[in-house]
């Protein structure tokens, strides 16, 4: 790379819908993936996600919104009575966002926690990427 920032550089998320990013991040976590009614689950991921969306999780790789449905209602089904809570605000860059969270029963220490990478393109999630800092138990 041969160009050089300067203090007269434009910050990088410039242009970006960077509201737009955080919310997405902001209501994957409780609409999505600690959603445990199905039709709602439903109706947020097709509100969240474009049609072609790609989940990447340890488990592995997810395409589409009924893999995605299927993937976030069987961890559901593990942990129904875990709620998802942000752990600080979005970070946005570009087209781009991460959320660092925590997942336990409400009010208590989290059971595990992770951070979601996210990838927008037109207002919607393209490309979720789930990194854990421990396995759910």
């Amino acid at each position: 790379m041969t160009e050089h920032a300067s203090k007269r550089s434009v910050p990088p998320s410039v242009g970006a819908d960077v509201s737009g990013i955080e919310a997405l991040l902001n209501r994957n976590l409780p609409e999505v993936f600690g959603e445990g009614d199905p039709a709602r689950r439903r109706a947020a991921i097709q509100e969240l996600y474009t049609d072609d969306c790609v989940l990447y999780v340890p488990p592995g790789t997810f395409v589409g919104h009924d893999a995605l449905d299927k993937c976030a209602g069987d961890l559901r089904a593990t942990h129904p009575h875990y709620v998802y809570t942000p752990h600080g605000a979005p970070q946005v860059l570009h087209n781009s966002g991460r959320l660092a969270w925590g997942s336990g029963p409400k009010g208590e220490t989290p059971v595990y926690t992770g951070v979601d990478f996210i990838i927008a393109r037109d207002g919607k999630i393209a490309a979720l990427y789930v990194y854990l800092d421990s396995r759910p138990a």
